[in-house]
Protein backbone atom coordinates (compact mmCIF):
# COMPACT_ATOMS: atom_id res chain seq x y z
CA UNK A 1 0.00 0.00 0.00
CA UNK A 2 1.33 3.58 -0.84
CA UNK A 3 0.35 6.74 0.77
CA UNK A 4 -0.29 10.13 -1.15
CA UNK A 5 0.19 13.46 -0.21
CA UNK A 6 -3.34 13.68 1.71
CA UNK A 7 -5.00 17.17 1.81
CA UNK A 8 -3.75 20.37 0.91
CA UNK A 9 -2.49 23.48 3.16
CA UNK A 10 -5.40 24.63 5.53
CA UNK A 11 -3.44 27.15 7.17
CA UNK A 12 -4.86 30.59 5.78
CA UNK A 13 -2.18 33.58 5.79
CA UNK A 14 -2.81 37.47 4.60
CA UNK A 15 -1.24 40.91 5.65
CA UNK A 16 -3.82 42.19 6.77
CA UNK A 17 -2.31 46.08 7.47
CA UNK A 18 1.27 47.83 6.70
CA UNK A 19 1.63 50.89 8.68
CA UNK A 20 4.50 53.40 9.64
CA UNK A 21 5.29 51.37 12.29
CA UNK A 22 5.22 47.73 10.76
CA UNK A 23 3.32 44.95 9.07
CA UNK A 24 -0.11 43.40 10.45
CA UNK A 25 -0.25 39.75 9.57
CA UNK A 26 -2.84 37.00 10.01
CA UNK A 27 -2.59 33.48 9.59
CA UNK A 28 -5.30 30.68 10.73
CA UNK A 29 -6.76 33.34 12.52
CA UNK A 30 -3.92 34.66 15.01
CA UNK A 31 -2.98 38.25 14.10
CA UNK A 32 0.94 39.15 14.43
CA UNK A 33 2.65 42.21 14.31
CA UNK A 34 6.19 42.83 12.98
CA UNK A 35 7.90 46.10 13.80
CA UNK A 36 9.49 48.10 11.74
CA UNK A 37 11.89 49.27 14.21
CA UNK A 38 12.89 45.46 15.09
CA UNK A 39 13.05 44.42 11.09
CA UNK A 40 14.23 47.73 9.61
CA UNK A 41 15.14 45.69 6.41
CA UNK A 42 11.22 45.22 5.90
CA UNK A 43 11.00 48.93 6.09
CA UNK A 44 13.34 49.28 2.88
CA UNK A 45 11.32 47.08 0.60
CA UNK A 46 8.56 48.78 -1.66
CA UNK A 47 4.98 47.98 -0.67
CA UNK A 48 4.28 45.68 -3.50
CA UNK A 49 7.66 43.52 -2.44
CA UNK A 50 6.17 43.16 1.22
CA UNK A 51 3.03 41.97 0.48
CA UNK A 52 5.14 39.02 -1.64
CA UNK A 53 5.71 37.18 1.87
CA UNK A 54 5.27 33.21 1.65
CA UNK A 55 4.49 31.33 4.65
CA UNK A 56 6.08 28.12 4.99
CA UNK A 57 4.45 26.37 8.23
CA UNK A 58 4.01 25.53 10.67
CA UNK A 59 5.96 28.88 11.38
CA UNK A 60 7.99 30.64 8.67
CA UNK A 61 7.69 33.72 7.40
CA UNK A 62 9.96 34.77 4.02
CA UNK A 63 10.68 37.42 2.07
CA UNK A 64 12.37 36.11 -0.97
CA UNK A 65 13.52 39.66 -2.70
CA UNK A 66 15.42 40.38 0.68
CA UNK A 67 16.21 37.11 1.95
CA UNK A 68 14.35 37.78 5.16
CA UNK A 69 13.21 35.19 7.40
CA UNK A 70 10.89 35.54 10.90
CA UNK A 71 10.00 32.88 12.72
CA UNK A 72 6.59 33.17 14.29
CA UNK A 73 7.82 32.02 17.37
CA UNK A 74 10.24 35.40 17.56
CA UNK A 75 6.70 37.52 17.35
CA UNK A 76 5.09 35.46 19.84
CA UNK A 77 8.09 35.71 22.87
CA UNK A 78 10.69 38.65 21.62
CA UNK A 79 11.74 38.41 24.74
CA UNK A 80 13.45 34.70 24.37
CA UNK A 81 14.50 36.38 20.95
CA UNK A 82 16.86 39.49 21.50
CA UNK A 83 17.73 40.87 18.06
CA UNK A 84 20.94 41.86 17.00
CA UNK A 85 20.90 43.74 13.90
CA UNK A 86 23.93 44.40 12.29
CA UNK A 87 24.15 45.53 8.43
Amino acid sequence: MSLSNSGTNTLDYEITAVTKNGIWILIDEKEYFIPFKDYPELLKLPLDEILKVKFSPPEHLYWEKADIDIELTALDKPEKFPLKYKQ
